[in-house]
């Protein structure tokens, strides 16, 4: 029996935002913008072209923004079109005309109750699992993240695997990431993970920190179900269910080589903010000159 191919993707957009107050008292972080895109419509576009045909986006509430950035904006578009400003108009158009579904989650529980809220959306399919403070950038002509693991649980995992994409940090930052063990020879970027990990403490050497890609299997809501909810967070988390459900040789980590931008605290969506703006034509030349002649003299 030929293995299930991945068509849906979950992508949780539920968190509140606190660390971006007052900005997210009336907005959804998740609208906030990397240049000029919302960072969570680069997470879309990365499962889009990885090719995904169904994303359910899982809210909480003052999350509206987020409906509204993918929902159909008819008076914009009719000034655009009377401006005959069909760039722009393509862009607005291109959000709306893309095959996705929206759920709450009533309250906030965890990283693994909102998931937990795409159940009957997942079905018994394996599923990609996308999270919203994590951009990813690939080398021009690279494959997106998504689609490399999408390929690499087709050819060389086994259908009940999980897969969890992850880059080295150093152990001064492991206490602020999800944490994985692992060992193997790295064939094909796979690694088994022998230990996984919530934000652990003392750690000494550098380890793969989870960024926020996962290939899950249908069983994954089980788990959540059978765990109860963390003695240090009090939420249902996503690390204990996936320890609860793999064992063995089941677990794998992708090690991941491209660019990793952590956009749901302030300094990484600084950073992606200046990589971004360093690359787009509108703004790159403009900018470069800007930080050689204003900023970097300052810095010496």
């Amino acid at each position: 029996m030929a293995k299930q191919q991945i068509k849906k993707a979950v992508i949780p957009a539920g968190g509140l935002g606190t660390r971006f107050l007052p900005a997210t008292k009336a907005m959804a972080k998740e609208i906030i913008p990397i240049l000029d895109k919302p960072s969570i419509q680069f997470i879309v576009e990365e499962a889009i072209e990885s090719g995904i045909e169904e994303i359910l986006i899982i809210t909480g509430r003052n999350k509206r923004s987020v409906e509204d950035h993918f929902d159909a904006n008819f008076d914009l578009e009719d000034n655009l079109k009377q401006k005959h400003k069909d760039k722009l108009l393509k862009m607005v158009e291109d959000t709306s005309l893309l095959n996705i579904q929206f759920k709450r989650q009533h309250y906030p529980k965890g990283l693994g109750d909102a998931i937990f809220q795409a159940k009957s959306f997942v079905g018994d399919e394996p599923f990609l699992l996308l999270l919203g403070d994590d951009i990813v950038v690939n080398a021009p002509g690279e494959k997106p993240l998504s689609k490399q693991m999408m390929d690499c649980y087709q050819t060389n995992l086994a259908d009940d695997a999980l897969l969890i994409a992850g880059a080295s940090v150093p152990a001064k930052e492991t206490s602020s990431y999800g944490i994985m063990t692992t060992s193997g020879n790295g064939e094909a970027g796979i690694y088994n993970i022998d230990k996984f990990e919530e934000k652990p403490q003392n750690e000494t050497e550098e380890k793969l920190a989870a960024i926020g890609r996962y290939i899950l299997p249908p069983e994954i809501f089980d788990a959540i179900e059978a765990i109860p909810e963390n003695s240090f967070s009090g939420e249902v988390e996503l690390t204990d269910a996936i320890n609860h459900l793999a064992k063995g040789d089941k677990l794998k980590a992708y090690d991941y080589q491209g660019e990793w931008y952590e956009v749901g605290e302030p300094l990484g969506l600084l950073k992606a903010s200046i990589q971004f703006a360093l690359r787009h034509e509108e703004t790159a030349d403009g900018f470069r000159e800007y930080l050689k002649n204003d900023i970097i003299p300052t810095l010496k």
